[in-house]
């Protein structure tokens, strides 16, 4: 009975010993050979996961945003071209209309002209002496001023032939320097020479439609074409001076808005 009640006790003992060390390998963690928990790596890769999907969605929003900038450059670029293009556009009609009215009072003064000649001869004889100057010579001065300045300007609008029209507006300038033209011929001669960026010429042309014709329809052009040269040149200080007067002085003109744009710019 002892010897039953020993064996029996120490089966007991055994088979506590097993369950004490089956329960323990139970709750311990799985352990990989570099010491580490397989729930800590998988933590791990997940982190890295994350992480990379992370930096890959700053990435796409910086190409969002750098795309969004450079539509609103371009949408900016059109807005200006087609603010430039409407310019021009009544720039022409106004220029057609003028020659127009010139042309219509040249043809009425002429007909005026050949209606009072019959008269003249009859009652004329030894009156008017060979020098004095008849009707006709008067006019010559002002028909020769008009046909310099629509023959310069169909070198740009119809011929386009550019090179053609400087040497055109100059000669008409040394020809007519009062003439109500004036402006308007510094201006496109102005330009021409601006196309080719010749910026010191161009910029003598426009400060004379700036200083001197104060009150022409040219100026504030030509105050925002000497802004664009002084950018173009580097002088951002005197680009940024003309582009700001040009907003103040002229706060109605399609200058103005692209003096605004220029600024936003600078």
């Amino acid at each position: 009975m002892t010897i039953l009640a020993n064996k029996t006790l120490k089966m007991g003992v055994t088979l506590c010993a097993a369950l004490a060390v089956s329960t323990a390998f139970a709750q311990a963690p799985v352990v990989d050979a570099n010491g580490g928990s397989e729930l800590e790596q998988r933590i791990v890769v997940l982190e890295r996961i994350v992480k990379s999907r992370t930096e890959m969605q700053h990435k796409l929003q910086t190409q969002l945003d750098n795309m969004q900038m450079e539509v609103d450059q371009l949408r900016g670029a059109v807005e200006v071209n087609t603010n430039e293009l409407q310019k021009v556009l009544e720039r022409q009609r106004e220029l057609y209309l003028e020659i127009d009215k010139r042309v219509e009072a040249l043809k009425q003064s002429g007909a005026l002209q050949s209606s009072a000649m019959p008269s003249a001869g009859v009652d004329a004889g030894s009156v008017s002496s060979p020098s004095s100057p008849t009707p006709a010579q008067a006019l010559t001065p002002q028909a020769g001023e008009d046909e310099a300045y629509e023959n310069a300007v169909n070198l740009i609008l119809k011929s386009r032939e550019y090179d053609k029209a400087i040497p055109a507006f100059q000669s008409f300038i040394s020809r007519f320097p009062n003439s109500g033209y004036a402006p308007n011929a510094h201006y496109w001669l102005g330009q021409l020479l601006f196309n080719k960026q010749q910026w010191s010429e161009a910029s003598e042309q426009f400060n004379i439609v700036a200083n001197r014709f104060t009150d022409s329809t040219k100026r504030p052009d030509a105050l925002l074409k000497l802004g664009v040269i002084a950018e173009r040149t580097g002088d951002s200080s005197s680009a940024r001076q003309l582009f700001q007067q040009v907003v103040n002085e002229y706060p109605e003109s399609s200058a103005k808005r692209l003096a605004e744009s220029r600024l936003n710019n600078l």
